[in-house]
């Protein structure tokens, strides 16, 4: 029924109100999965990560920006953290992984930008690195930064990231709660047919599986058929990748950071990214041709001993149940944005949880 009244609504001119006050997924009771979040929902309840943006608006047609995510407060280089790296479907430009997958470990934050400006981003936190008084007999620093294509909305190939806007991202990241939706590296993004950028979330696993904390945060970008918590939401809304053509909207990529405070090696690490990838796949994600899915895992505990394979499990679960909710926060929080090639509009939030009430997702 609700899929018809739809349908009656967009022929009599229905256009969802871009004036829509924007909330969280579980702000509006859409609670994903079994586990509970920590106190913020955020990857920042990952104790000692810090986050930052800088966000880049100019004129009618630069839309995007540079998000930081650091493992701790201190020098990364000096203080490096056990990570990996998995690549679901690698049609990107991720800097430094190579090394991140030789070495198991992080010696720089994990910047996030737009794709033809990583190299841009890369050079100036070196630069940043290089001019720290600890710093001044280092001879080689792998910097990671990742992307994802904002060229719609953004001129990308003015590619208008600067180094003032990777040290702003860098000196602004904080312990704190983490704006989502327009903001960093989400600036310009979209995923769905609808606004996206950037969004979080964690889990909080009880004593009895570990009293360890999971954090995700995502820029996503990509395209698919769009479900929340089950609901044919992109189906109802007649808003998803292949409605009409065999190659239209289903491109795009989305770069995923996990945190944990679990201790884990690189090779757990790497276990706990590919999980990170179903809760991908719950959203309506294909990862099609010219999708670049990447996920970046850290551990903020490289000192004690580590956990046994064995209790994985449900560190497995709360990355998969935080990356879906991160990228649902992602859809929530945006607002709808003009920009260098059109206008891409909000998920109507109203309608959604129209239809999650339909299908019995939310009361």
């Amino acid at each position: 029924m609700l899929h018809l009244l739809l349908i009656v609504a967009l022929l009599l001119g229905f256009q969802p109100d871009t004036d829509e006050e924007r909330h969280r997924a579980r702000d509006l009771g859409v609670e994903i999965g079994i586990l509970p979040p920590g106190p913020l929902n955020s990857i920042t309840d990952v104790e000692g990560v810090r986050v930052g943006h800088a966000t880049v608006i100019e004129g009618e047609n630069v839309r995007t920006g540079v998000t930081a995510v650091l493992p701790h407060g201190d020098n990364v280089f000096r203080d490096r953290v056990p990570a990996a790296i998995y690549v679901a479907n690698g049609f990107g430009k991720l800097v430094g992984q190579s090394q991140v997958q030789e070495l198991g470990e992080l010696e720089t934050p994990v910047l996030l930008t737009c794709t033809l400006c990583v190299w841009e981003a890369a050079g100036a936190m070196v630069d940043s690195l290089l001019e720290r008084g600890d710093m001044q007999n280092v001879r080689s620093v792998n910097p990671v930064v990742g992307e994802t294509n904002d060229g719609f909305l953004n001129d990308i190939r003015s590619r208008p990231i600067s180094a003032d806007h990777v040290r702003e991202a860098l000196r602004e990241a904080s312990t704190g709660p983490v704006a989502e939706g327009n903001v960093g590296a989400g600036t310009g993004t979209r995923s769905f047919g609808w606004k996206s950028g950037i969004g979080t979330s964690s889990r909080a696993l009880p004593g009895q599986m570990g009293d360890y904390t999971v954090g995700v945060l995502v820029q996503s970008n990509f395209g698919g058929v769009l479900s929340i918590d089950g609901a044919p939401v992109g189906e109802e809304l007649e808003q998803h990748a292949f409605r009409e053509s065999l190659g239209s909207d289903g491109d795009g990529s989305i770069m995923i950071v996990v945190a944990t405070d679990a201790p884990l090696d690189a090779r757990q690490l790497n276990r706990l990214a590919k999980r990170a990838v179903t809760g991908l796949a719950r959203t309506g994600a294909s990862m099609t041709h010219g999708s670049g899915d990447y996920v970046i895992a850290f551990s903020t505990d490289a000192e004690s001993e580590r956990i046994s394979d064995g209790n994985l499990s449900p560190l497995f679960q709360g990355v998969a149940e935080a990356t879906e909710e991160a990228i649902i926060n992602s859809l929530f929080m945006a607002e709808g944005m003009s920009g260098d090639q059109g206008n891409i509009d909000a998920l109507p939030l109203d309608t959604t949880m129209d239809i999650l009430r339909e299908y019995n997702v939310i009361e």
